[in-house]
């Protein structure tokens, strides 16, 4: 669940890269610690595990591999773990001290399923296909960096069940949010028209005439679809495509091509693509279970940022600079950054350090 309530977007801000080898003093947050050789074991754990990493990088976007040194990992990656790990170490600290619960066995093994489930929900999210399973996933991590992360993920879990604003995640919760926004969650039947660039201006003659969707898709569309009048499909909250559509159709009126389409690729080509939605039928909530779920983690990851951010503003936090920069950043907000590389117009130029003009020392 900490990967929910960070919602991290982590910026490749630099291209320069971090060493593995060398010493650091790691990271400390309140009480807690984790040394340099730690973090550096669990960076390379990343960078040599294929599975680990593919995972790792969908729940925090970033470059986690590795960089031009057989030892090293590109330094956005670096610190976009290093966030993962303060945030961790500053919940755990928060949870443990202001609400004095340290999770059990069976919390700790809902919490290892918890993380297995948002990496494999991460992965269908996204069309990426990992090597392995989230389950190996965390089998490839070190036994230490294992239990950190599960830990972690428990006094998160906590958290989030203590905010106030939050929805509980619990059938009559989701069926009460269901029901107050039932038209959400509608199954949309949609119409699409392919039209090549040569076709764009007979195409929006005859819309501005009055030609029905069906009519415009037959003469214009070059899709297949055009023998069915554009009729593409339909499509309810439990299709991985729902969410796109909804938002780029809902807006529109029934029946109703938009008068300015997408630009696409199209066989080897451009072409403009026009959508509209022919029916709304409601879903009813054993279908739409899934989706109402991962919006209810939206709302209450929202409720949860808010809280993270004021326990990271109130903790005491030392990042080696091997490993990154504490601080606020104009573009990630409070955390481990990468910090911007100078403009080339502010480097002194090359050729006065090369042979033909070094220094004369007298």
């Amino acid at each position: 669940m900490r990967r929910l309530v960070a919602l991290f977007v982590i910026a490749l801000l630099g291209a320069a890269l971090y060493g593995l080898s060398g010493s650091s003093s790691g990271i400390s947050v309140d009480h807690g610690t984790v040394s340099g050789p730690t973090l550096r074991s669990e960076l390379t754990t990343i960078a040599n595990n294929k599975t680990l990493e593919c995972y790792i990088n969908l729940l925090i976007p970033s470059d986690f591999a590795s960089g031009a040194g057989g030892d090293s990992m590109k330094v956005a990656g670096a610190s976009a773990w290093m966030n993962l790990r303060v945030e961790g170490i500053a919940i755990d600290h928060y949870v443990k001290t202001k609400l004095k619960y340290v999770p059990n066995a069976k919390a700790l093994a809902a919490a290892k399923l918890s993380l297995e489930g948002e990496m494999t929900q991460a992965a269908a999210a996204k069309p990426i296909t990992c090597p392995g399973t989230s389950v190996q996933a965390l089998a490839e991590m070190t036994k230490e960096m294992r239990t950190a992360e599960i830990e972690a993920q428990a006094t998160s879990l906590y958290l989030v069940g203590k905010v106030k604003t939050a929805i509980p995640l619990t059938k009559a919760s989701m069926e009460s949010f269901y029901a107050q926004h039932t038209s959400d969650y509608d199954t949309l039947c949609i119409s699409v028209a392919v039209v090549a660039p040569s076709g764009v201006s007979a195409f929006s003659k005859a819309q501005a005439a009055g030609a029905s969707v069906a009519t415009l898709a037959k003469d214009y569309s070059e899709d297949p679809s055009a023998t069915k009048g554009g009729a593409y499909g339909c499509f309810s909250p439990a299709s991985s495509s729902y969410s796109g559509l909804r938002a780029d159709v809902v807006g529109f009126a029934k029946d109703t091509f938009p008068t300015r389409p997408f630009s696409i690729s199209y066989n080897g080509g451009t072409a403009a693509l026009y959508l509209a939605w022919t029916k709304r039928t409601v879903t009813p909530f054993s279908v739409a279970a899934a989706a109402v779920l991962v919006d209810l983690q939206k709302l209450n990851a929202t409720s949860a940022n808010n809280l993270k951010n004021t326990i990271l503003y109130h903790a005491a936090v030392h990042v080696d600079p091997a490993f990154g920069l504490w601080g606020l950043s104009q573009s990630t907000g409070l955390g481990v950054f990468v910090p911007t590389e100078p403009a080339a117009h502010d480097v002194t130029g090359a050729t006065q350090l090369s042979a033909t003009g070094s220094p004369t020392y007298k």
